[in-house]
């Protein structure tokens, strides 16, 4: 193997090297198929000095993948001009930083290199500027056979379309009856769309006059329009959505104290959460009743919570299990620190006056506790991560991931793991995993399994099988099948093991395993693959196939 990768490495610095873009592109898929990342990426770089396209694009993606952003782009933006896959690739890295060059070069490779996949973004960007029409008719227009995926997005943009005109002709009909209830139902389109406001952020601004029409008709609607607000307008639309709130509360709807608490207990105020599900509560609303006896049980205020969730119903079996964790907590007569809202103010007081640990405590606690979304936690979650906490790096990552930002996602999922968070090195193994860098994954799932999970053991061993280095995992595929109980990972760790054993020559050791895979690997591991993802099913072990195998060898 040794020689074919030099072999292949040296034919595609020639080619690259004579401008020969075909042949060195089939040298490249040699060491991309085979999996062959680490030694490929030295003949990539001679390539690149040679001026080829291909090993540019190639290789930034690489890079990339493995945390050089900045080197990725450079890379991109090299050759960008004249290949549009790399045109492409610089528009995402452009587009992931919030950088609106990222339109010039989807559009290069659009109309310079019919890169289909910067079309769809041209589309999708137009889409985000509220641009609906515009973008369903450009990605619509000079198709061609094979333009399908277009499709797909045009037809989005379409429905949303179609959505908006539904809601605008409820809004008429509503507004010539005076019908305040017409106007509210009118909306009820909008509330399925949250998904695409987030992507597609300009659509916000024709949504916000739907909601402004109905809320000069409806109180209810008044309450639609601050969630609304406070979904897609961020920190400064906060004012104008309370607003709204405390002007359908001081016309008599009963929801609007109720919606109050929710969004001040999303925004870490308590206290304000407290008060206002209180006036609900008084006022029969069962769910503020609910949510009111959960925070003054998580404030340690026991005769309120027992008071309100017995509001609820003393037979609602989920109040019977919130009373006996009452009691269960007043027999113990302690509550951990992380959990002990009381220290709340306190810790806020030294967050402020910069003490990061605080102000980490502080938002661990908002957040696992105190019911604060998570975009209301980055603000104290991140100064620990700046200040290099590896567990903070790792929950901002996580706050991230859930914010759908996932480049930033990535990048402190990076930094925590290089720290060496366990649970970091971990996700990224996924990712370089998702990316099919196999030998990057391995070495990142290597270091996860440092944490002695059997889980991240598994995974290790897996790719160092998958690769061929059996004496390597065998003792992380070992640890994974003595230790990893009943679980579905187990019995994959079974089939790899069972494989390594039977590589090794180890074959009596590799029936039992083998046995256990194959009786349980439909259920427990093939479920859990794409039957249409052909690159992970070509590396997969057969733990039938290796039985027979064993058991033909043993027999003979």
């Amino acid at each position: 193997m040794t020689q074919d990768i030099q072999a292949h490495g040296e034919a595609l610095v020639a080619a690259a090297r004579a401008g020969d873009t075909k042949t060195s592109r089939r040298h490249t898929d040699f060491f991309v198929l085979r999996k062959h990342v680490d030694e490929g990426i030295p003949y990539w770089e001679q390539a690149v000095a040679a001026g080829d396209a291909f090993s540019h694009y190639t290789l930034a993606r690489y890079r990339k993948i493995r945390g050089d952003r900045q080197a990725a782009a450079a890379l991109y933006r090299a050759v960008a001009e004249r290949h549009a896959g790399c045109a492409y690739g610089l528009g995402v890295l452009l587009r992931e930083d919030g950088d609106p060059e990222a339109a010039d070069w989807f559009r290069r490779g659009w109309e310079e290199g019919r890169n289909l996949d910067c079309k769809i973004e041209l589309g999708k960007l137009l889409a985000a500027e509220g641009r609906l029409d515009e973008a369903a008719k450009f990605l619509m227009s000079d198709i061609e056979l094979g333009d399908i995926a277009v499709f797909r997005w045009a037809q989005l943009f379409e429905s949303v379309r179609e959505d908006f005109d539904r809601v605008a002709a409820g809004l008429d009909a509503a507004e010539a009856a005076g019908d305040g209830a017409a106007a509210a139902e009118a909306l009820k389109p909008l509330f399925a769309l949250e998904q695409r406001f987030r992507e597609y952020p300009g659509l916000t601004a024709e949504a916000a006059g739907y909601y402004r029409r109905a809320s000069a008709l409806s109180a209810s609607a008044r309450v639609d329009h601050a969630v609304f607000l406070t979904e897609t307008g961020g920190e400064a639309s906060w004012p104008a959505a309370r607003s709204l709130l405390l002007q359908a509360h001081e016309e008599g709807y009963a929801g609007a104290a109720y919606v109050l608490g929710i969004l001040h207990e999303r925004r870490g105020d308590l206290g304000e959460a407290g008060h206002w599900y209180g006036l609900a509560a008084d006022r029969g609303h069962q769910s503020a009743q609910w949510n009111l006896g959960i925070l003054c049980k998580r404030q340690r205020r026991y005769e309120e919570a027992e008071r309100w969730f017995r509001e609820v119903g003393e037979d609602d079996e989920d109040v019977v299990e919130q009373l006996a964790r009452i009691a269960a907590i007043r027999a113990s007569g302690a509550v951990a620190p992380g959990k002990d809202l009381r220290r709340l103010p306190g810790l806020r007081e030294r967050a402020e006056a910069g003490d990061v640990h605080a102000s980490y405590a502080y938002g661990k606690i908002l957040g696992d506790w105190g019911g604060a979304d998570d975009r209301h936690l980055v603000r104290w979650i991140e100064p620990a991560a700046l200040a290099g906490d590896p567990q903070a790096a790792y929950d901002l990552a996580e706050l991230y991931g859930a914010l759908r930002r996932p480049a930033l996602r990535d990048q402190w999922y990076r930094t925590a793991a290089e720290a060496g968070h366990d649970d970091a090195c971990n996700q990224m193994g996924w990712l370089s995993e998702h990316h099919r860098d196999y030998q990057e994954a391995e070495r990142w799932y290597v270091r996860a399994a440092g944490d002695g999970s059997p889980l991240n053991s598994m995974l290790a061993g897996k790719l160092k099988a998958q690769r061929g280095a059996y004496a390597e995992a065998e003792p992380f595929l070992r640890m994974a099948w003595e230790q990893g109980g009943d679980s579905a990972y187990r019995t994959e760790a079974a089939g790899y093991y069972g494989l390594v054993l039977h590589r090794l020559g180890r074959l009596a050791e590799a029936t039992e395993p083998l046995r256990t895979a194959a009786a349980r690997w439909d259920d427990d591991v093939s479920a859990r693959y794409s039957r249409d993802d052909l690159d992970v099913l070509s590396r997969t072990v057969d733990p039938e196939k290796e039985l027979a195998e064993v058991e033909a060898a043993l027999s003979a």
